[in-house]
């Protein structure tokens, strides 16, 4: 949704914008998108597009469209081939890449025209202020919950916590038990693996019979097809 924008002011009506669905757009900055479908809501025409990155309400969106162009066709016969001494001595006019060679003039290249490398700068978003006042009237799931670095350490880091015997003991048991629970899981995960992979290959083993089977049945359903094709043929041929 970060990349997802309504724009207006394109199309005129939810027709153009079915027609276009699917076209490249770009921003003015360089960032590509895509029409993807027209809103109900809004001004005629408005329509939703996802991009490449987030853009700015600030954005020019463009969409560059080709409209195919017919070139009028010219067509003048010469007759009298423009020469005493007949089609032979009548020489057509050369092409312009017949004359850069003969010249040996360079094409003339415009700068404009080159490409060239896309450079995208990074962009920067402001990060979210939310005014004091507004927050405090937020439920407490949506208020800011970052709490903010401590110069210095707090009074429950730096004391030192002392266990006597009693707590000594009960801390070395609970020790013990987690160690215990520890090693059994790793020894269940192990067999769980041993287990899996011998059942993978049993079913390996019966796939390879299974398919064994299959190709034999389909063996000997193929020789009889032939051998009742070959007993028609030759009761065609003996008429």
């Amino acid at each position: 949704y970060k990349t997802t924008a309504f724009i207006s002011g394109m199309f005129n009506s939810d027709l153009e914008v079915s027609r276009f669905e699917g076209a490249s757009i770009r921003t003015v900055s360089g960032l590509r998108g895509q029409v993807k479908k027209s809103l109900r809501e809004g001004q005629p025409g408005s329509f939703r597009a996802t991009f490449e990155d987030k853009i700015l309400l600030s954005d020019i969106v463009f969409c560059r469209t080709w409209v195919p162009v017919e070139i009028k066709q010219y067509y003048n016969p010469v007759t009298s081939l423009l020469c005493k001494s007949g089609a032979e001595g009548w020489r057509a006019m050369k092409p312009k890449a017949q004359l850069h060679v003969e010249t040996e003039t360079p094409i003339e290249v415009n700068p404009d025209s080159i490409y060239k490398p896309i450079e995208r700068k990074e962009r920067t978003f402001n990060k979210l202020r939310v005014p004091k006042s507004v927050e405090s009237n937020l439920p407490f799931k949506s208020k800011h919950k970052d709490d903010t670095k401590r110069k210095k350490k707090s009074y429950a880091s730096k004391r030192a916590v002392v266990m006597d015997a009693e707590e000594k003991k009960k801390y070395t048991f609970v020790q013990a038990v987690n160690t215990i629970r520890n090693e059994k899981k790793a020894k269940r995960r192990v067999k769980n693996a041993e287990r899996r992979d011998a059942k993978a290959k049993e079913q390996a083993k019966s796939d390879e019979r299974l398919d064994a089977a299959r190709k034999a049945r389909k063996r000997a359903q193929h020789r009889s097809d032939g051998k009742v094709e070959a007993a028609r043929e030759r009761k065609r041929i003996r008429g």
